[in-house]
């Protein structure tokens, strides 16, 4: 463990805040980020697809308020992490399983450090599907969040059958590293205005998100391998044919979301007996960057459920 970069000036994030460079159990280098004061607790932070460790700077702030330290992970093939493909705006993983041995090399971090337990998971998007897993795997943690959980993707109908079967196939004939169609090589705060963009409805916090790439454009992802399509696909399929863990959760979701499919979320959670499910009237995807309003409410809520569950 080795100390790594972190961009506070435009992470925001708590000055206590630190990063370090980690080696998985298969040799990919990760940064990891670590708020270590919180006498509640530590919130393991798990970001989605594209993102990187000072996106969450503000919310790593918003948890050390509240008294919880955190863990923020940069995932195998993005943010300062390794990344696994020679086109560095690809992203790409061989197989969804590998994110756990990030969790394991999080966790085994978090435990080096002697951060105070006990441990909570926090998921977003991507965050939310890996989280979903490792819960089943048996993530040691005493409650767990998630934000607009991939649990399932926004697909257009009409492309489902052609996207599907294109990215199976690029598993079989060992192209799978290639872009998906349709998608670019441009991170997607950097090519889309704020109008209509699917992120959140808070113009601060939109550009907030935006300087960070525009300042440290290495730390940006582009579109998805039809590789990692594949797997995702898998993955979600899998994970929603499965009982839901004995964890007890709290998911937001936004009316407005069009990344990940609402419909798989609510019908998974409705299965999850200590599952709550938190509907946010007129929010996009980003439950933790929305408006003020709506900020403080989520940051307030898993405070109180982590809380509630900490023993």
């Amino acid at each position: 463990m080795e100390p790594a970069p972190l961009y506070h000036d435009v992470a925001q994030g708590p000055e206590t805040g630190s990063a370090y460079w980690v080696t998985t159990a298969d040799g990919v280098r990760l940064r990891l980020a670590i708020s270590p004061e919180g006498e509640n607790g530590t919130v393991l932070l798990f970001p989605g697809r594209t993102e990187y460790i000072e996106k969450y700077g503000r919310a790593a702030a918003e948890f050390a308020a509240r008294d919880f330290a955190s863990v923020i992970i940069d995932w195998r093939g993005q943010g300062l992490s390794d990344r696994l493909t020679k086109d560095r705006a690809t992203g790409h993983v061989g197989d969804f399983a590998d994110y756990q041995l990030d969790v394991t090399a999080a966790i085994n971090t978090a435990d080096a450090l002697n951060l105070p337990k006990p441990y909570y998971l926090l998921g977003h998007s991507m965050g939310g599907c890996i989280g979903l897993r490792s819960l089943q795997n048996g993530l040691p943690v005493a409650a767990a969040g998630f934000t607009g959980p991939m649990w399932g993707i926004v697909i257009d109908p009409l492309q489902r059958p052609v996207a599907t079967s294109l990215a199976w196939l690029s598993d079989k004939l060992s192209f799978a590293h290639i872009r998906a169609p349709g998608t670019g090589a441009e991170t997607y705060v950097s090519k889309e205005p704020f109008d209509d963009n699917q992120l959140t409805t808070d113009p601060e916090m939109f550009a907030y998100m935006k300087a960070q790439t525009d300042s440290y454009p290495h730390l940006a992802l582009g579109g998805p391998s039809l590789g990692w399509l594949h797997q995702a696909l898998s993955e979600c399929k899998a994970l929603m044919a499965m009982k839901p863990p004995a964890v007890p959760t709290l998911t937001f979701v936004g009316t407005n979301e069009r990344i990940v499919d609402r419909k798989a979320i609510s019908d998974f959670k409705k299965h999850w007996p200590n599952g709550r499910l938190e509907i946010i009237e007129g929010a996009e995807h980003e439950a933790m960057m929305e408006t003020p309003e709506i900020r403080n409410k989520v940051f307030d809520d898993l405070a109180a459920h982590f809380k509630q569950h900490r023993s």
